[in-house]
């Protein structure tokens, strides 16, 4: 059985600003009103009969949602971002938490940026496709915490309506 969440109705939304090096339009820091669409297939277990239980659901993607509202989000492992000070085959992304100020070249560009209004993600890019994958991945690890029933998670992170990417983490 599959279980649906639509992320505008049930508030599993975010608002961030991103950018992506070396695109054309997109190479600029610019932001989205972003919401999460999960999708859950598994069997029906537990004492009430559930796949999963929607309340688990939307309290661990709007916990997701919220660590990145309004912030910058900073993909660490774009290789046209170098974060002075920092290695990113040595150090940890919870050292650059630890900052007061983040220092930036985005390809080519300086940035100096209060580390408080960033989000430092393990990801290449900071795209709808790669955010879909960080949640779907995020969300199955915990959810296979509790549920052993689960198929796969499926994640929509829409950019605005009718424009968004979708991941699937198969669990079994």
């Amino acid at each position: 059985m599959k279980i649906l969440i639509n992320g505008i109705q049930s508030n599993l939304r975010f608002s961030s600003a991103h950018i992506i090096p070396g695109h054309e339009s997109c190479g600029y820091i610019h932001g989205h009103s972003y919401f999460v669409d999960v999708e859950i297939e598994g069997e029906r277990a537990g004492d009430f009969d559930f796949v999963v239980d929607f309340k688990d659901v939307k309290k661990y993607t709007k916990s997701m949602c919220d660590e990145l509202d309004h912030r910058m989000l900073i993909p660490v492992y774009n290789e046209l971002i170098d974060i002075k000070d920092f290695d990113k085959n040595n150090d940890s992304i919870f050292d650059l938490k630890k900052e007061l100020t983040v220092y930036l070249k985005i390809d080519g560009k300086g940035y100096s940026i209060p580390s408080v209004d960033c989000v430092f993600l393990p990801l290449p890019y900071t795209s709808a496709e790669e955010l879909s994958k960080f949640f779907a991945e995020t969300l199955a690890k915990k959810l296979s915490e509790d549920y052993d029933n689960l198929e796969y998670v499926s994640i929509c992170v829409n950019e605005g309506i009718g424009q968004g990417a979708v991941y699937r983490k198969d669990i079994k």
